[in-house]
Protein backbone atom coordinates (compact mmCIF):
# COMPACT_ATOMS: atom_id res chain seq x y z
CA UNK A 1 0.00 0.00 0.00
CA UNK A 2 2.99 2.35 0.38
CA UNK A 3 3.83 2.26 -3.34
CA UNK A 4 1.07 4.55 -4.64
CA UNK A 5 1.58 6.95 -1.76
CA UNK A 6 5.22 7.62 -2.72
CA UNK A 7 4.39 7.86 -6.47
CA UNK A 8 1.82 10.65 -6.08
CA UNK A 9 4.34 13.37 -5.02
CA UNK A 10 6.67 12.20 -7.75
CA UNK A 11 4.01 12.60 -10.46
CA UNK A 12 3.03 15.99 -9.07
CA UNK A 13 6.67 17.08 -9.12
CA UNK A 14 7.07 15.92 -12.73
CA UNK A 15 3.93 17.84 -13.74
CA UNK A 16 5.25 20.98 -12.09
CA UNK A 17 8.58 20.63 -13.86
CA UNK A 18 6.81 20.15 -17.22
CA UNK A 19 4.56 23.17 -16.67
CA UNK A 20 7.54 25.27 -15.59
CA UNK A 21 9.47 24.19 -18.69
CA UNK A 22 6.52 25.10 -20.90
CA UNK A 23 6.22 28.51 -19.25
CA UNK A 24 9.94 29.11 -19.75
CA UNK A 25 9.67 28.14 -23.42
CA UNK A 26 6.67 30.45 -23.84
CA UNK A 27 8.52 33.32 -22.16
CA UNK A 28 11.58 32.81 -24.36
CA UNK A 29 9.35 32.66 -27.45
CA UNK A 30 7.62 35.91 -26.51
CA UNK A 31 10.98 37.60 -25.90
CA UNK A 32 12.20 36.45 -29.30
CA UNK A 33 9.01 37.64 -30.99
CA UNK A 34 8.99 41.06 -29.40
CA UNK A 35 12.72 41.56 -29.83
CA UNK A 36 12.27 40.73 -33.50
CA UNK A 37 9.41 43.18 -33.78
CA UNK A 38 11.12 45.99 -31.92
CA UNK A 39 14.14 46.22 -34.20
CA UNK A 40 11.91 46.82 -37.22
CA UNK A 41 12.11 50.54 -37.82
CA UNK A 42 14.59 52.95 -36.30
CA UNK A 43 14.16 56.15 -34.34
CA UNK A 44 11.52 58.48 -35.75
CA UNK A 45 13.05 61.65 -34.30
CA UNK A 46 10.16 62.11 -31.89
CA UNK A 47 7.71 62.70 -34.74
CA UNK A 48 4.25 61.26 -34.14
CA UNK A 49 0.82 61.49 -35.75
CA UNK A 50 -0.12 64.01 -33.08
CA UNK A 51 2.76 66.48 -33.51
CA UNK A 52 3.65 66.12 -37.21
CA UNK A 53 3.29 68.94 -39.75
CA UNK A 54 0.24 69.07 -42.04
CA UNK A 55 0.73 72.52 -43.53
CA UNK A 56 2.87 71.56 -46.52
CA UNK A 57 4.27 72.97 -49.74
CA UNK A 58 4.34 70.86 -52.90
CA UNK A 59 6.14 71.49 -56.19
CA UNK A 60 6.12 69.66 -59.48
CA UNK A 61 9.65 68.83 -60.69
CA UNK A 62 10.56 67.79 -64.23
CA UNK A 63 13.54 67.06 -66.38
CA UNK A 64 12.99 68.16 -69.98
CA UNK A 65 15.91 67.11 -72.23
CA UNK A 66 17.48 69.93 -74.18
CA UNK A 67 16.70 68.33 -77.53
CA UNK A 68 12.95 68.29 -76.81
CA UNK A 69 11.25 71.48 -77.91
CA UNK A 70 7.98 72.52 -76.26
CA UNK A 71 6.11 75.82 -76.70
CA UNK A 72 6.46 78.12 -73.71
CA UNK A 73 2.73 78.54 -73.11
CA UNK A 74 2.66 78.06 -69.36
CA UNK A 75 4.59 78.37 -66.13
CA UNK A 76 7.81 76.33 -66.33
CA UNK A 77 8.13 73.72 -63.59
CA UNK A 78 11.07 73.37 -61.25
CA UNK A 79 13.96 71.45 -62.86
CA UNK A 80 14.47 68.04 -61.30
CA UNK A 81 18.12 68.70 -60.44
CA UNK A 82 17.18 71.94 -58.67
CA UNK A 83 14.58 70.05 -56.64
CA UNK A 84 17.15 67.50 -55.46
CA UNK A 85 19.75 70.15 -54.61
CA UNK A 86 17.11 72.10 -52.68
CA UNK A 87 16.33 68.99 -50.66
CA UNK A 88 20.04 68.55 -49.89
CA UNK A 89 20.26 72.22 -48.88
CA UNK A 90 17.47 71.55 -46.36
CA UNK A 91 19.13 68.44 -44.89
CA UNK A 92 20.34 68.80 -41.31
CA UNK A 93 20.13 65.28 -39.86
CA UNK A 94 19.31 62.57 -42.39
CA UNK A 95 18.87 61.78 -46.08
CA UNK A 96 17.25 58.48 -47.10
CA UNK A 97 17.31 57.57 -50.79
CA UNK A 98 15.73 54.67 -52.64
CA UNK A 99 16.58 54.12 -56.31
CA UNK A 100 16.71 51.02 -58.53
CA UNK A 101 19.60 52.49 -60.56
CA UNK A 102 22.83 54.22 -59.53
CA UNK A 103 24.82 55.60 -62.45
CA UNK A 104 25.31 59.28 -61.68
CA UNK A 105 28.90 59.51 -62.92
CA UNK A 106 28.62 57.55 -66.17
CA UNK A 107 32.24 56.39 -66.12
CA UNK A 108 32.02 54.85 -69.57
CA UNK A 109 30.73 58.04 -71.21
CA UNK A 110 33.44 60.54 -70.39
CA UNK A 111 33.18 61.87 -73.93
CA UNK A 112 29.85 63.47 -72.98
CA UNK A 113 30.77 65.73 -70.05
CA UNK A 114 27.84 68.11 -70.49
CA UNK A 115 25.32 65.28 -70.41
CA UNK A 116 26.56 63.78 -67.15
CA UNK A 117 27.40 67.01 -65.30
CA UNK A 118 24.22 67.19 -63.21
CA UNK A 119 24.59 63.57 -62.14
CA UNK A 120 28.19 64.12 -61.08
CA UNK A 121 27.26 67.24 -59.11
CA UNK A 122 24.52 65.35 -57.27
CA UNK A 123 26.89 62.49 -56.46
CA UNK A 124 29.44 64.92 -54.99
CA UNK A 125 26.71 66.54 -52.89
CA UNK A 126 25.74 63.14 -51.49
CA UNK A 127 29.38 62.38 -50.67
CA UNK A 128 29.71 65.69 -48.84
CA UNK A 129 26.79 65.01 -46.48
CA UNK A 130 29.04 63.23 -43.98
CA UNK A 131 31.21 66.32 -43.54
CA UNK A 132 28.05 68.24 -42.58
CA UNK A 133 27.05 65.63 -40.01
CA UNK A 134 24.11 64.43 -42.11
CA UNK A 135 23.43 60.69 -42.02
CA UNK A 136 22.94 59.11 -45.46
CA UNK A 137 21.08 55.83 -46.05
CA UNK A 138 20.55 54.28 -49.47
CA UNK A 139 18.39 51.37 -50.62
CA UNK A 140 18.84 50.02 -54.13
CA UNK A 141 18.39 46.97 -56.34
CA UNK A 142 21.99 46.99 -57.51
CA UNK A 143 25.05 45.22 -56.16
CA UNK A 144 27.67 46.21 -58.73
CA UNK A 145 27.31 49.99 -58.97
CA UNK A 146 30.54 52.00 -58.71
CA UNK A 147 28.66 54.73 -56.86
CA UNK A 148 27.21 52.32 -54.33
CA UNK A 149 30.65 50.82 -53.69
CA UNK A 150 31.88 54.33 -52.89
CA UNK A 151 28.88 54.84 -50.62
CA UNK A 152 29.05 51.28 -49.24
CA UNK A 153 28.91 52.32 -45.61
CA UNK A 154 25.50 53.89 -46.15
CA UNK A 155 23.96 51.28 -48.43
CA UNK A 156 22.07 48.05 -48.56
CA UNK A 157 21.07 46.38 -51.79
CA UNK A 158 18.20 44.05 -52.52
CA UNK A 159 16.86 42.78 -55.82
CA UNK A 160 13.43 43.84 -57.06
CA UNK A 161 13.39 47.37 -55.61
CA UNK A 162 11.94 49.58 -58.35
CA UNK A 163 11.04 52.28 -55.85
CA UNK A 164 12.33 55.81 -56.31
CA UNK A 165 11.92 58.30 -53.47
CA UNK A 166 13.77 60.54 -51.00
CA UNK A 167 13.13 61.44 -47.37
CA UNK A 168 15.04 64.34 -45.81
CA UNK A 169 15.01 64.96 -42.04
CA UNK A 170 11.63 63.16 -41.81
CA UNK A 171 10.20 66.46 -43.10
CA UNK A 172 10.67 66.69 -46.88
CA UNK A 173 10.12 64.05 -49.56
CA UNK A 174 10.46 63.35 -53.27
CA UNK A 175 8.49 60.73 -55.24
CA UNK A 176 8.65 60.34 -59.00
CA UNK A 177 9.99 58.60 -62.06
CA UNK A 178 13.65 59.67 -61.85
CA UNK A 179 16.39 57.21 -60.90
CA UNK A 180 19.83 58.12 -59.61
CA UNK A 181 21.03 57.97 -63.20
CA UNK A 182 22.72 60.75 -65.15
CA UNK A 183 20.13 60.19 -67.92
CA UNK A 184 17.38 61.30 -65.54
CA UNK A 185 18.99 64.74 -65.41
CA UNK A 186 19.88 65.09 -69.08
CA UNK A 187 18.51 62.68 -71.69
CA UNK A 188 15.26 61.37 -70.21
CA UNK A 189 11.99 63.15 -69.59
CA UNK A 190 11.07 62.75 -65.92
CA UNK A 191 8.30 63.96 -63.61
CA UNK A 192 7.81 63.89 -59.86
CA UNK A 193 6.89 65.99 -56.85
CA UNK A 194 8.84 67.46 -53.95
CA UNK A 195 6.88 68.07 -50.75
CA UNK A 196 8.38 70.37 -48.12
CA UNK A 197 7.67 70.69 -44.37
CA UNK A 198 5.30 67.74 -44.37
CA UNK A 199 6.51 65.50 -41.56
CA UNK A 200 3.20 63.57 -41.38
CA UNK A 201 3.63 62.34 -44.95
CA UNK A 202 7.41 62.00 -44.57
CA UNK A 203 7.01 59.87 -41.46
CA UNK A 204 4.72 57.47 -43.31
CA UNK A 205 7.12 57.22 -46.26
CA UNK A 206 9.98 56.71 -43.81
CA UNK A 207 8.16 53.63 -42.55
CA UNK A 208 8.33 52.19 -46.07
CA UNK A 209 12.05 52.94 -46.11
CA UNK A 210 12.45 51.29 -42.69
CA UNK A 211 10.85 48.15 -44.07
CA UNK A 212 13.27 48.11 -47.02
CA UNK A 213 16.25 48.83 -44.81
CA UNK A 214 15.50 45.99 -42.41
CA UNK A 215 15.16 43.48 -45.24
CA UNK A 216 18.95 43.20 -45.43
CA UNK A 217 18.88 41.52 -42.02
CA UNK A 218 16.52 38.79 -43.24
CA UNK A 219 15.92 36.53 -46.19
CA UNK A 220 12.18 36.42 -45.54
CA UNK A 221 9.18 38.64 -44.91
CA UNK A 222 8.07 38.22 -41.29
CA UNK A 223 4.47 37.40 -40.48
CA UNK A 224 4.51 39.79 -37.51
CA UNK A 225 4.72 43.49 -38.33
CA UNK A 226 6.15 46.15 -36.06
CA UNK A 227 4.09 49.28 -35.56
CA UNK A 228 7.14 51.13 -36.86
CA UNK A 229 6.37 49.89 -40.38
CA UNK A 230 2.57 49.93 -40.09
CA UNK A 231 0.98 52.48 -42.43
CA UNK A 232 -0.25 55.69 -40.86
CA UNK A 233 -2.56 56.60 -43.73
CA UNK A 234 -4.35 54.84 -46.58
CA UNK A 235 -7.22 55.12 -49.01
CA UNK A 236 -9.82 54.71 -46.24
CA UNK A 237 -8.08 57.06 -43.78
CA UNK A 238 -6.01 59.49 -45.84
CA UNK A 239 -3.95 62.27 -44.28
CA UNK A 240 -5.82 65.57 -44.20
CA UNK A 241 -3.45 68.42 -44.90
CA UNK A 242 -2.90 71.80 -46.52
CA UNK A 243 -1.00 71.76 -49.80
CA UNK A 244 0.03 75.26 -50.86
CA UNK A 245 -2.79 76.62 -48.65
CA UNK A 246 -5.39 74.36 -50.29
CA UNK A 247 -7.18 71.61 -48.41
CA UNK A 248 -6.31 68.14 -49.64
CA UNK A 249 -5.85 64.51 -48.60
CA UNK A 250 -2.85 62.31 -49.34
CA UNK A 251 -1.38 58.89 -48.67
CA UNK A 252 1.44 56.60 -49.79
CA UNK A 253 0.77 53.25 -51.48
CA UNK A 254 3.16 50.36 -52.13
CA UNK A 255 3.57 47.18 -54.15
CA UNK A 256 3.79 44.24 -54.42
CA UNK A 257 1.18 42.94 -51.97
CA UNK A 258 3.87 41.01 -50.08
CA UNK A 259 5.51 44.36 -49.22
CA UNK A 260 2.28 45.94 -47.96
CA UNK A 261 2.48 46.12 -44.19
CA UNK A 262 -0.61 46.41 -42.01
CA UNK A 263 -3.04 49.10 -43.21
CA UNK A 264 -0.87 49.94 -46.24
CA UNK A 265 -2.80 50.50 -49.48
CA UNK A 266 -1.62 48.57 -52.53
CA UNK A 267 -0.63 50.62 -55.59
CA UNK A 268 -3.31 48.95 -57.69
CA UNK A 269 -5.98 49.84 -55.11
CA UNK A 270 -4.73 53.44 -55.03
CA UNK A 271 -5.01 53.61 -58.81
CA UNK A 272 -8.49 52.12 -58.59
CA UNK A 273 -9.58 54.78 -56.09
CA UNK A 274 -8.27 57.61 -58.25
CA UNK A 275 -9.97 56.23 -61.38
CA UNK A 276 -13.22 55.63 -59.50
CA UNK A 277 -13.28 59.16 -58.08
CA UNK A 278 -12.83 60.82 -61.49
CA UNK A 279 -15.88 62.74 -62.67
CA UNK A 280 -14.93 63.98 -66.15
CA UNK A 281 -11.44 62.98 -67.32
CA UNK A 282 -8.47 60.70 -66.67
CA UNK A 283 -5.06 61.48 -68.21
CA UNK A 284 -2.39 58.75 -67.95
CA UNK A 285 1.28 59.07 -68.91
CA UNK A 286 3.51 55.98 -68.65
CA UNK A 287 6.55 54.58 -70.40
CA UNK A 288 4.97 51.16 -70.93
CA UNK A 289 1.42 49.81 -70.80
CA UNK A 290 1.15 46.02 -70.74
CA UNK A 291 -1.52 44.15 -68.70
CA UNK A 292 0.50 40.94 -68.53
CA UNK A 293 2.46 39.16 -65.79
CA UNK A 294 5.50 37.02 -66.58
CA UNK A 295 6.54 34.49 -63.95
CA UNK A 296 9.00 31.64 -63.87
CA UNK A 297 7.44 28.29 -62.90
CA UNK A 298 9.68 25.22 -62.68
CA UNK A 299 12.16 26.75 -65.07
CA UNK A 300 9.49 27.77 -67.59
CA UNK A 301 8.34 31.33 -68.28
CA UNK A 302 4.57 31.62 -67.83
CA UNK A 303 2.63 34.64 -69.10
CA UNK A 304 -0.91 35.46 -68.03
CA UNK A 305 -3.32 38.34 -68.47
CA UNK A 306 -3.26 40.83 -65.59
CA UNK A 307 -6.64 42.49 -65.70
CA UNK A 308 -7.10 45.01 -62.84
CA UNK A 309 -6.03 48.31 -64.44
CA UNK A 310 -7.23 47.36 -67.92
CA UNK A 311 -10.68 46.62 -66.49
CA UNK A 312 -10.72 49.87 -64.49
CA UNK A 313 -10.14 51.89 -67.65
CA UNK A 314 -12.81 49.99 -69.58
CA UNK A 315 -15.36 50.49 -66.83
CA UNK A 316 -14.62 54.21 -66.55
CA UNK A 317 -14.93 54.78 -70.31
CA UNK A 318 -17.94 52.62 -71.16
CA UNK A 319 -20.07 52.63 -68.03
CA UNK A 320 -19.33 56.07 -66.59
CA UNK A 321 -18.55 58.11 -69.69
CA UNK A 322 -15.16 59.33 -68.41
CA UNK A 323 -12.86 60.82 -71.06
CA UNK A 324 -9.56 58.94 -71.04
CA UNK A 325 -6.28 59.87 -72.68
CA UNK A 326 -3.38 57.43 -72.52
CA UNK A 327 0.12 58.60 -73.47
CA UNK A 328 2.62 55.74 -73.85
CA UNK A 329 6.28 55.88 -74.85
CA UNK A 330 7.27 54.32 -78.17
CA UNK A 331 10.84 53.07 -77.87
CA UNK A 332 13.07 50.08 -78.51
CA UNK A 333 11.68 48.15 -75.53
CA UNK A 334 8.00 48.64 -76.35
CA UNK A 335 6.42 45.19 -76.28
CA UNK A 336 4.59 44.31 -79.54
CA UNK A 337 1.51 43.19 -77.60
CA UNK A 338 1.14 46.78 -76.36
CA UNK A 339 -0.47 47.62 -79.69
CA UNK A 340 -2.94 44.74 -79.38
CA UNK A 341 -4.10 45.93 -75.99
CA UNK A 342 -4.29 49.53 -77.16
CA UNK A 343 -6.36 48.51 -80.19
CA UNK A 344 -8.69 46.60 -77.90
CA UNK A 345 -9.13 49.63 -75.65
CA UNK A 346 -9.78 51.99 -78.55
CA UNK A 347 -12.38 49.63 -80.00
CA UNK A 348 -14.57 50.19 -76.94
CA UNK A 349 -15.87 53.45 -78.35
CA UNK A 350 -16.89 52.13 -81.74
CA UNK A 351 -20.56 52.96 -82.33
CA UNK A 352 -20.90 54.45 -78.84
CA UNK A 353 -21.98 58.03 -78.32
CA UNK A 354 -20.30 60.12 -75.62
CA UNK A 355 -17.45 57.64 -75.45
CA UNK A 356 -13.91 58.96 -75.59
CA UNK A 357 -10.70 56.96 -75.26
CA UNK A 358 -7.64 58.28 -77.05
CA UNK A 359 -4.15 56.80 -77.18
CA UNK A 360 -0.97 58.44 -78.39
CA UNK A 361 2.65 57.35 -78.38
CA UNK A 362 5.45 59.68 -77.33
CA UNK A 363 8.43 59.18 -79.61
CA UNK A 364 11.78 60.86 -80.14
CA UNK A 365 15.03 59.97 -81.84
CA UNK A 366 17.19 57.06 -80.71
CA UNK A 367 20.93 57.48 -81.11
CA UNK A 368 23.52 54.93 -82.25
CA UNK A 369 25.16 54.97 -78.83
CA UNK A 370 22.13 53.03 -77.53
CA UNK A 371 21.02 55.90 -75.32
CA UNK A 372 17.32 56.67 -75.50
CA UNK A 373 17.21 60.41 -76.07
CA UNK A 374 14.00 62.14 -75.06
CA UNK A 375 12.39 59.00 -73.59
CA UNK A 376 9.20 59.94 -71.77
CA UNK A 377 9.90 58.17 -68.47
CA UNK A 378 6.83 59.57 -66.68
CA UNK A 379 4.61 57.35 -64.52
CA UNK A 380 1.54 59.27 -63.38
CA UNK A 381 -2.20 59.80 -63.70
CA UNK A 382 -4.20 62.97 -63.18
CA UNK A 383 -7.97 63.43 -63.03
CA UNK A 384 -10.32 66.32 -62.35
CA UNK A 385 -9.87 65.85 -58.58
CA UNK A 386 -6.81 63.68 -57.88
CA UNK A 387 -3.30 62.76 -58.97
CA UNK A 388 -1.34 59.53 -58.64
CA UNK A 389 2.43 59.67 -59.08
CA UNK A 390 4.17 56.31 -58.96
CA UNK A 391 7.36 54.39 -59.62
CA UNK A 392 5.94 51.64 -61.82
CA UNK A 393 5.02 51.56 -65.45
CA UNK A 394 1.55 50.14 -65.92
CA UNK A 395 2.86 46.64 -66.52
CA UNK A 396 1.37 43.73 -64.63
CA UNK A 397 4.73 42.21 -63.70
CA UNK A 398 5.84 45.44 -62.02
CA UNK A 399 2.84 45.63 -59.70
CA UNK A 400 2.78 41.89 -58.99
CA UNK A 401 6.48 41.27 -58.42
CA UNK A 402 8.59 44.42 -57.98
CA UNK A 403 8.67 46.89 -55.11
CA UNK A 404 7.43 50.40 -55.79
CA UNK A 405 5.62 53.29 -54.15
CA UNK A 406 2.96 55.74 -55.20
CA UNK A 407 1.60 59.02 -53.88
CA UNK A 408 -2.10 59.88 -54.08
CA UNK A 409 -3.18 63.49 -53.64
CA UNK A 410 -6.88 64.34 -53.74
CA UNK A 411 -8.14 67.89 -53.58
CA UNK A 412 -11.11 68.85 -51.44
CA UNK A 413 -14.35 69.81 -53.15
CA UNK A 414 -14.36 73.47 -52.12
CA UNK A 415 -12.08 74.71 -54.91
CA UNK A 416 -13.89 77.88 -55.97
CA UNK A 417 -11.46 80.47 -54.66
CA UNK A 418 -8.27 78.50 -54.96
CA UNK A 419 -5.23 79.23 -57.05
CA UNK A 420 -3.49 76.71 -59.28
CA UNK A 421 -3.08 73.37 -57.48
CA UNK A 422 -0.69 70.51 -58.04
CA UNK A 423 -3.47 68.91 -60.10
CA UNK A 424 -3.51 71.90 -62.42
CA UNK A 425 0.28 71.75 -62.85
CA UNK A 426 0.30 68.02 -63.61
CA UNK A 427 -2.66 68.40 -65.99
CA UNK A 428 -0.86 71.24 -67.79
CA UNK A 429 2.28 69.08 -68.13
CA UNK A 430 0.21 66.27 -69.64
CA UNK A 431 -1.61 68.52 -72.09
CA UNK A 432 1.68 70.09 -73.17
CA UNK A 433 3.08 66.63 -73.95
CA UNK A 434 -0.16 65.46 -75.57
CA UNK A 435 -0.28 68.43 -77.95
CA UNK A 436 3.44 68.30 -78.76
CA UNK A 437 4.80 67.07 -82.05
CA UNK A 438 6.24 64.04 -80.22
CA UNK A 439 2.80 62.61 -79.33
CA UNK A 440 1.60 60.61 -82.30
CA UNK A 441 -0.89 57.95 -83.22
CA UNK A 442 0.78 54.71 -84.16
CA UNK A 443 -0.16 52.61 -87.16
CA UNK A 444 1.60 49.25 -86.85
CA UNK A 445 2.16 47.11 -89.94
CA UNK A 446 1.13 43.48 -89.54
CA UNK A 447 2.34 40.48 -91.47
CA UNK A 448 0.15 37.52 -92.36
CA UNK A 449 0.59 35.97 -88.94
CA UNK A 450 -0.70 39.14 -87.33
CA UNK A 451 2.61 40.04 -85.69
CA UNK A 452 3.79 43.61 -85.72
CA UNK A 453 6.87 44.26 -87.77
CA UNK A 454 8.88 47.28 -88.94
CA UNK A 455 8.07 49.14 -85.74
CA UNK A 456 10.25 52.11 -86.52
CA UNK A 457 9.60 55.79 -85.91
CA UNK A 458 8.82 56.13 -89.61
CA UNK A 459 5.61 54.16 -89.05
CA UNK A 460 4.32 56.84 -86.69
CA UNK A 461 2.33 59.75 -87.99
CA UNK A 462 0.47 62.63 -86.49
CA UNK A 463 -3.24 62.71 -85.84
CA UNK A 464 -4.94 65.33 -87.94
CA UNK A 465 -7.98 65.84 -85.71
CA UNK A 466 -8.09 68.75 -83.31
CA UNK A 467 -7.02 67.84 -79.80
CA UNK A 468 -10.32 68.89 -78.27
CA UNK A 469 -12.50 66.66 -80.47
CA UNK A 470 -13.14 64.24 -77.64
CA UNK A 471 -16.63 63.07 -78.49
CA UNK A 472 -16.12 62.06 -82.11
CA UNK A 473 -15.88 58.25 -82.27
CA UNK A 474 -14.63 58.34 -85.86
CA UNK A 475 -11.43 60.00 -84.70
CA UNK A 476 -10.46 57.08 -82.46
Amino acid sequence: MAGPTTQEPLKTQQKCIAIFALLCCFAVLMVLIFSSVNIWGDDEDGITEENCDRDCHIELVENIPGDLSFPMDGTPHLPLSVGFHTLLDQAKRSVEVVSPVWALNSWELETMPSAVKQGQLLFQRLLSLKSRGVKLKIASSLTNSTELKTLAAHTFTRGGLHSSFWIVDRKHIYIGSADMDWRSFSKRKELGVVVYNCSCLALDLHRVFSFYWQLHERDYIPSIWSKRVTALYGRHDALELQLNATQATAYVSTSPELFCSKDRTRDVDAIYQVIQSAKTFIFISVTDYLPLVNRSFRGTSVTRYWSPIDEMIREAVVLRGIKVRLLISFWKKTHPLTFNFVTSLKSLCMQLLNCSLEVRFFSHKEQKDDIQHGLNHNKYMVTDNAVYIGNHDWVGSDFAINAGVGLVVKMKNNLQDRGATILDHVKAAFERDWRSRYAKSLQGNKDQQGKYRNLQPATIHMETKEDNEWNNPSSL
